[in-house]
């Protein structure tokens, strides 16, 4: 009899953005758990949800395993968890109900059930692990087995005598190197491998370094691993990696942390490590532009094999940046792209619109910067509330029926900001249009100068422009009409 069923609730099928880009990646924060409960003795398996259209697959398998334990732990290294999308929560619900109907334990851990323990306490679930999950599900299943108290075992939500009780949190883990290597094996790469195929890209496969972040931008939710941050050593990162090369042929990563590289000396030393191992990698991160201009860490990343950075640019007005309490200057921004750009380094932006106080001069400097800077890729979204946040306390008493996107691409103004939703929308799409548009002039001169250079990418970039000008003109115009009629 199997002891552990794990899963999660993120289906990248059911977020058409996300699926379109046909780049996804396994449940990283999944495989960590289920590899501690394998070592610790409990017989795991996994039903990776990811390439999956719908929940009811997992029925037959839970009728045909007889797992004891239904573990719906979702990846909390994969930001778009952290949005509580609510297809992926009625999904999880569905997830509940086939558990049960089978006599599983059903335990969730998740961004949105520790937000919301109550909504899925109410769907069936048994146990809500919140926060940092894999000490926490170790804990309670050994508690369960030996029938001793839940009650003591930090960071549980369950109801007993029709009372939610939510016990004390838990302090999340200092020393990650005591954590095993994901269980790898329980994922099926060739699957995640022939989607990657359509994407045109190399495949690439995650890996988180560090848990959380320390800065305190204060729209940025962290339900699972929080405000302090800690790091793998290394040496046990450049070993992950040598696994993963040899065991799957893998050579790119997606370096999952939400700020890459914090610690002092720890680019330098990973550096060292890969030269120590003669690792050759590419890898992309995401980071702050102030952390990327301190000492050598450009040259260190580039020497590493960075082949790009997701910056959280945000806006290009300092108002707004403060207004977050996001810690950076806008010269920053320019000036890290800069020296992204002079190593070869692709450098994209996050950038986000509607934040409380912005208005058509804020939006008009960040279009700007921009088309000025010419990022390799760009990122857009609109403010959004979750709960935990200065930003969401700020907004609350607007939240009404819809406190939560339905996926990815939802862009729904939540609160009241200076602009409807429609205005955030086509916004969004007139930034990439203004984006494709100079891109596509850029590339125009570039084949003037130098003929020799022409690639098939730059032809179709010239030859979309029949599209993007006079759609941006459009789009202007609607904005415009907008702006005045407010």
């Amino acid at each position: 009899m199997l002891d552990i069923l794990f899963s999660h609730s993120y289906y990248y099928r059911l977020d058409p953005k996300q699926w379109k880009n046909k780049t996804p990646f396994p449940p990283l924060g999944t495989l960590y758990a289920a590899a501690l409960m394998r070592e610790n003795n409990y017989c795991v398996d996994l039903f990776d949800t990811n390439l999956l259209e719908s929940p009811f697959g997992i029925q037959s398998v839970i009728k045909n395993k007889k797992p004891k334990y239904l573990v719906i732990y979702d990846d909390g290294f994969n930001y778009l968890t952290k949005m509580c999308l609510t297809t992926m929560r009625e999904a999880c619900f569905q997830m509940i109900g086939f558990g049960k109907e089978q006599n599983c334990i059903v335990i969730i851990c998740s961004s949105d059930s520790t937000d919301h323990y109550e909504k899925y306490i109410a769907m069936g679930a048994d146990y809500i692990i919140q926060g940092e999950g894999e000490i926490t599900l170790l804990e309670l299943i050994n508690s369960i087995e030996k029938k001793e108290s839940i009650a003591v075992i930090s960071g549980v939500v369950y109801q007993k005598e029709n009372e939610i009780r939510v016990n004390s949190k838990r302090n999340v883990l200092q020393d990650l190197d005591k954590l095993p290597l994901p269980a790898w094996d329980l994922i099926s790469i060739e699957s995640y491998k022939n989607i990657w195929k359509q994407s045109g890209q190399p495949f690439t496969l995650n890996i988180a370094t560090t848990r959380g972040c320390p800065y305190k931008c204060n729209w940025c939710a962290k339900p699972i691993y929080g405000n302090r941050y800690h790091a793998h050593s290394p040496e046990y990162i450049v070993n992950h990696i040598r696994f993963l090369t040899e065991s799957f042929g893998v050579h790119r990563f997606w370096m999952c942390d939400d700020i890459f590289g914090l610690k002092p000396n720890w680019v330098q030393e990973f550096h060292a490590e890969l030269q120590k191992q003669n690792l050759k990698i590419s890898f992309y991160i995401q980071s702050r532009v102030d952390l990327l201009l301190k000492e050598d860490t450009i040259d260190a990343l580039a020497k590493s094999g960075l082949e790009e950075v997701w910056v959280g640019a945000e806006s290009a007005s300092q108002k707004i940046l403060d207004a977050m309490d996001k810690g950076t200057k806008v010269e920053q921004i320019y000036e890290a792209t800069r020296l992204l750009k002079a190593k070869n380094i692709r450098v994209a932006f996050f950038l986000q619109f509607g934040y409380l106080g912005e208005n058509q001069n804020d939006i008009l400097k960040t279009v700007t910067m921009v088309k000025e800077l010419m990022p390799d890729n760009i990122g857009i979204s609109v403010s959004y509330p979750l709960p935990g946040t200065v930003f969401y306390e700020k907004v609350k008493s607007d939240l009404k029926e819809k406190s939560n996107w339905k996926d990815s691409d939802d862009l729904e103004m939540m609160f009241n900001g200076t602009f409807k939703s429609d205005y955030y929308r086509k916004l969004q799409r007139f930034v990439h249009k203004e984006y494709r548009k100079n891109q596509g002039f850029l590339n125009l001169k570039a084949i003037v100068r130098n003929p020799l250079k022409v690639s098939f990418q730059k032809i179709k970039s010239i030859l979309k422009l029949g599209y993007y000008i006079p759609s941006a003109f459009a789009d202007s115009l609607y904005l415009k009409k907008a702006n005045n009629e407010r």
